[in-house]
């Protein structure tokens, strides 16, 4: 793979069972970072486009940076994690700290059968993620790491405890319990909200560390994301940005926010198109227990943002 630096292809020499799970980690965090933008002017679909394109969001050190610096390490934790547990790495396995008896809020219980290694998936995760940030010193670098961290942090925060009860009748008088990683959905809703409170930060004096731009806002803690400059509108095309446009998206005419016709469109306007498609309708339960429906045409209008007049890729030269 050309795009991996050093670090990473000695760890990919090391684990390479592990690399077709990191496949999976990044599949797993396109998709979340598509769905999470979907209502956005920049719709994370640069992704698809290749790694130049994306590679001019990530230089920009902006919000979009971080957010997809953040759910790139959390897919990678997940899927690694994910991969020790069904034992599909031969370096890891289920957690090993979790056994014997514990206690808890309900009372006692024993740890039992597979607990999600999740620190092992951190400790991949900051091994092969991070490799390409070290080699760099500069503000950029130290902003990516800390972003980076913040996204494994952030599948770590939704572990939760899941038990099974033994006893006569299903009564508790014994408890198993594991821990497993939630739904991955959960780790991008939270990254969601941190990117949208991300903290605009420039390097201290000495260059170790961040101080935020604007002293009306408070310092930013691990779990927060920061930028250092901010974003472009991503209105037009633009590869120097790493902008596709808005250009032929949906907009919804009915709303009042991002994903409004005024806001996507950027003021260019709009067009409507008036489509038929076959949708569920009239369903009833029958006893028992089947729910049928008829196939119903809907006729419904599509509303797509206009071109700017010039619709080709912006020149810089």
């Amino acid at each position: 793979v050309p795009s991996l630096v050093r670090g990473q292809r000695e760890c990919g020499r090391r684990h390479p069972e592990a690399m077709l799970s990191i496949g999976r980690g990044v599949a797993a965090w396109t998709a979340e970072c598509q769905h999470q933008f979907r209502r956005h002017r920049w719709d994370c679909n640069a992704l698809e486009r290749g790694q130049r394109l994306l590679g001019r969001v990530l230089l920009r050190s902006s919000r979009e940076s971080a957010f997809v610096h953040a759910i790139s390490s959390a897919g990678v934790v997940f899927a690694i994690t994910r991969a020790c547990s069904q034992g599909e790495l031969k370096s890891c396995s289920c957690d090993p700290k979790k056994k014997g008896s514990a206690k808890d809020s309900k009372g006692h219980f024993d740890w039992g059968g597979c607990s999600d290694n999740i620190d092992y998936g951190i400790k991949f995760a900051r091994a092969f993620v991070d490799a390409k940030e070290r080699k760099g010193k500069d503000a950029r670098a130290l902003m990516n790491l800390h972003n980076n961290r913040a996204g494994r942090k952030a599948v770590k925060r939704f572990l939760k405890q899941e038990c099974k009860c033994h006893g006569v009748s299903g009564s508790c008088t014994l408890r198993t319990c594991w821990l497993a990683m939630a739904d991955f959905r959960k780790t991008g809703d939270y990254l969601w909200k941190k990117y949208n409170g991300a903290i605009q930060v420039v390097m201290n004096q000495d260059g170790t560390g961040f101080t935020v731009a604007n002293k009306r806002f408070k310092k930013p803690t691990k779990n927060d994301l920061v930028y250092f400059e901010s974003s472009p509108d991503y209105c037009i095309r633009d590869r120097d940005v790493g902008s596709l446009g808005t250009a032929g998206r949906v907009c919804n005419q009915t709303s009042r926010g991002m994903d409004s016709c005024e806001v996507m469109c950027c003021g260019r306007g709009y067009d409507t198109s008036r489509v038929s498609r076959m949708t569920k309708c009239e369903c009833k339960f029958h006893w028992c227990c089947a729910v049928r429906c008829q196939d119903c045409l809907e006729v419904v209008d599509i509303h797509t943002c206009k071109a700017p007049k010039s619709a080709g890729w912006v020149s810089r030269t």
